[in-house]
């Protein structure tokens, strides 16, 4: 069965309103005033910046602040495990499919990989390059030059895991995606991807694809097997993207308060949608687990939910008393994760 993403690419088709109908189902809590919300998960001390489901949906890891990861079962509003190592706030976390192992990344320049059931820290990888100021100066001694290098703090934004659990990928404030090999000792990178013009602000992994959005305005994929960059000029700051379901469309969320649809095969802007205000903060955009529902949160501390192909707000609601940092999706029910900087944690449910 082709997905809604497939449709709207190829010009709709006759499942449209098949799968709006199966869709819309996702977001009636929010058409009742934010009805849906199941649980609060408390624990963080300051903002949340990041909240996931794990693979299967039973699980969720938090991160935040407060420079800690949280294990939660979100169904039971259950706390299970905190991971603390970072010396500085945490900004992402991803877990593998086996939901043996866990990266995280944040303001300390590192990558962390975890030990899920024992909390131990397996490996830190080296995620960032400290950019360096260089001042040549002529010494009098010797006809020498003396370097004074000024060594600057970078953030890690994005971090993800590959489908088979073997290679993590991270983006970062100093402009590059960096690859790492989990099997290996070695904390450094594999390769390198530097050709940003600024902040590299989210990252994708496919089988064959790096995908990562930038604040230089543009979305760039490259394909790992035949080294091309593809390169989606949007003329606005990308702070977030994610794939369709179907993984035939991209969705960017910039810093002009709009989501951008793209087609993944041929970087045709397929539709945008507008409503929620983000210009100033990182937050995250996905769609529904059926495609049929564009959401995300704002700094108003509303989520929104669009329809995917005409781009009506189909619901909004306030969901937390600041910014909306993260949107997290079920991959089968009609269950949703948010988080915020009013250090909150919400399950929302049907």
């Amino acid at each position: 069965m082709q997905g809604l993403c497939t449709l709207l690419a190829g010009g709709f088709g006759l499942g449209r309103e098949r799968w709006r109908r199966r869709g819309r189902r996702c977001c009636r809590g929010g058409e009742r005033g934010g009805g849906g919300e199941a649980a609060v998960l408390r624990g963080h001390e300051g903002a949340v910046l990041a909240v996931r489901f794990n693979g299967d949906g039973n699980y969720c890891l938090s991160c935040g602040r407060d420079r800690t990861l949280r294990l939660w079962n979100p169904h039971r509003a259950a706390p299970i495990k905190t991971y603390s190592s970072h010396a500085r706030e945490v900004r992402d976390v991803h877990v593998t499919t086996d939901n043996s192992k866990l990266v995280s990344c944040g303001s300390d320049r590192q990558l962390f990989y975890w030990d899920v059931s024992s909390g131990r820290v397996i490996r830190k990888f080296r995620a960032t390059t400290a950019r360096r100021r260089v001042n040549l100066l002529d010494a009098s001694v010797g006809g020498c030059i003396l370097l004074f290098i000024a060594f600057h703090s970078i953030k890690v934004n994005s971090v993800k895991f590959n489908e088979y659990n073997s290679v993590v990928v991270s983006a970062g404030y100093d402009r590059s995606v960096r690859a790492f090999d989990c099997r290996s000792q070695s904390a450094e990178p594999i390769q390198i991807v530097d050709s940003f013009q600024d902040s590299v602000m989210s990252v994708i992994l496919t089988k064959t694809e790096i995908i990562a959005g930038s604040v230089d305005g543009t979305v760039r994929t490259f394909d790992i097997r035949m080294g091309r960059e593809v390169v989606d000029n949007l003329g606005h700051p990308v702070n977030c993207i994610s794939l369709s379901n179907d993984g035939n469309c991209i969705l960017a969320g910039c810093l002009d308060s709009t989501l951008r649809l793209l087609d993944r095969s041929t970087g045709e802007l397929l539709q945008e949608y507008k409503g929620h205000t983000c210009k100033s903060f990182k937050m995250d955009c996905c769609l529904t687990n059926t495609d049929a529902h564009v959401v995300s949160g704002s700094e108003d501390g509303f989520i929104f939910f669009w329809d995917l192909v005409d781009a009506s707000v189909v619901s909004s609601f306030r969901a937390h008393s600041s910014v909306v940092t993260s949107v997290s999706y079920h991959p089968k029910d009609a269950c949703m994760l948010t988080s915020s900087v009013d250090g909150t944690v919400r399950v929302w449910k049907q």
